[in-house]
């Protein structure tokens, strides 16, 4: 374990030179154990370097950047999560895209699926704007919280089970910070994620499907499909079918 260097991040970085880096899966339980609040825990996600694969992709892709933000600074580091402390509802999905939230910093932000998301989200009246874009754009969640099951963005969009097991800590220690009554997963991947973050979930673990409704002692999970472009292109995913997962979230 080591600590971040002097002057690394952004102005807006909540991480400090006496922030601790996590290196190995036995760090990340460590610190995301030790994390008091969710402010400390987000620091301590942001300069996370556990996975070897997923910490050369992000930063190869911050510095090569896509042609369309060939100007802009990339993140290019683990996303936390974002939102209300005390959320009604919790989002959690994949992984960050690699130049959507590798860039702007913000799970969801700046991708087509976040367009998606976001205009759905502020449709149901968990979201002060129908769009986001960056981060410090204005846009808000009300009652609500989002996170990706790995923080980091990976290559193909595929983390490994190994990387996803490493990163399984700071959303188990996120979501006993947070406290939400409803967990809303955004495809098969954080589905099965989810499941090993809860104590006491079900055996055997629930199907996914869009829809699936699964009550636990003071908590509801709820599937919805990725609104990932491929979804959304061919119609699995339709704005109704989202709209019709977060009012039932907001109902519960």
């Amino acid at each position: 374990m080591s600590f971040v260097r002097p002057g690394t991040g952004w102005p807006d970085d909540p991480a400090t030179p006496d922030t601790p880096v996590a290196h190995t899966p036995d760090d990340v339980r460590k610190l995301a154990a030790a994390s008091r609040t969710l402010g400390e825990l987000t620091a301590r996600q942001s300069v996370c370097r556990t996975c070897p694969r997923l910490v050369e992709w992000r930063e190869e892709v911050a510095d090569v950047k896509r042609r369309a933000f060939a100007g802009e600074t990339y993140w290019g580091r683990p996303i936390a999560g974002w939102g209300a402390d005390r959320p009604k509802l919790m989002i959690v999905g994949l992984a960050p895209a690699a130049h959507g939230g590798n860039r702007t910093g913000r799970i969801f932000t700046g991708d087509r699926s976040g367009d998606w998301l976001f205009a759905s989200l502020h449709r149901t009246g968990f979201a002060v704007q129908e769009t986001s874009t960056y981060a410090g754009d204005g846009q808000e969640l009300i009652d609500a919280r989002m996170a990706a099951a790995v923080r980091c963005a990976p290559p193909a969009n595929k983390p490994t089970p190994q990387e996803r097991d490493a990163c399984l800590p700071w959303l188990v220690r996120e979501l006993e910070l947070a406290g939400p009554r409803v967990i809303v997963t955004l495809g098969g991947f954080a589905w099965q994620a989810l499941w090993a973050a809860l104590p006491d979930a079900p055996r055997p673990r629930p199907v996914f499907g869009h829809g699936a409704e699964v009550q636990l002692d003071g908590l509801t999970v709820l599937g919805c499909y990725h609104p990932s472009q491929q979804n959304t292109f061919t119609g699995r995913v339709t704005a109704q079918m989202l709209d019709d997962v977060f009012r039932r979230a907001a109902a519960l």
